[in-house]
C-alpha cells in the first residue's frame, strides 16, 4: 500500500453469524495494523463468561443491552482507524443502528442461508442456534434482520466463494472511494 493512498478509517463489520466477521476483521487488522475490536469478545471480557452463558443465565434481552451499552462506549472512544467485528444481531436495535453508521464505514458481509448453516451447524458456541431446528432458525431470523442490515450498511459483499484476503481487499477499496468522497 503506497504511503500516498488515502486510508480508510474505522471500518464496521456487520452481518449474520458465520457471514465471516471475525475472519475479514483479522485479515484487515493484519493489512491495516488497525486495531481489532470484536464486540462479542469484548463483552465476554466484561461480563466473565461466555456469550452462550450469557444468553443461558440472563436471556437474550439482557445480552442486547450489554451490546448496546458495549457499542455506546465503543462509540465514546474518538480514535479513529479501527475495526470493529460486530455481533449478528446488533441490527436489531435502532439506536445501535445509528450509533453504527455514526462510527465509520459500515460492511455487511452476507452468506446466503446455506453456507451460513453449514459454517455454524457444527458449532455449539451459537446460542440463537442451540434448537431443534437450527435451519429454520437461521431462515427466520436472516428474513427478519437483512432489512435492518440493508438499512445499516454501505456496501453490502457476498462472501459465499470469496475468502478473507478478496473480502478484505474489496472492503478496502470501497471504504478508501468511501472516505475519500464523503469528506
Amino acid at each position: 500500500m503506497s504511503q500516498t493512498a488515502v486510508t480508510p478509517q474505522n471500518i464496521v463489520l456487520i452481518g449474520f453469524m458465520g457471514s465471516g466477521k471475525s475472519t475479514v476483521g483479522r485479515e484487515l487488522h493484519q493489512r491495516l495494523g488497525y486495531p481489532l475490536i470484536d464486540m462479542d469478545r469484548c463483552i465476554e471480557e466484561a461480563m466473565g463468561k461466555k456469550i452462550t452463558e450469557i444468553f443461558k443465565e440472563e436471556g437474550e434481552a439482557a445480552f442486547r443491552d450489554f451490546e448496546t451499552l458495549e457499542l455506546l462506549e465503543i462509540s465514546k472512544n474518538t480514535d479513529e482507524n479501527q475495526i470493529i467485528s460486530t455481533g449478528g444481531g446488533i441490527v436489531i436495535r435502532p439506536q445501535n443502528r445509528s450509533l453504527l453508521r455514526k462510527l465509520g464505514y459500515v460492511v455487511w458481509l452476507h452468506a446466503p442461508e446455506d453456507v451460513i448453516y453449514d459454517r455454524t451447524s457444527r458449532n455449539q458456541d451459537r446460542p440463537l442456534l442451540n434448537h431443534a431446528d437450527a435451519r429454520e432458525k437461521i431462515t427466520n431470523l436472516l428474513a427478519e434482520r437483512e432489512p435492518w442490515y440493508r438499512e445499516t450498511a454501505h456496501l453490502k459483499i457476498d462472501t459465499a466463494g470469496l475468502d478473507s484476503s478478496e473480502i478484505a481487499t474489496g472492503i478496502l477499496e470501497s471504504a478508501r472511494y468511501y472516505f475519500t468522497h464523503s469528506k
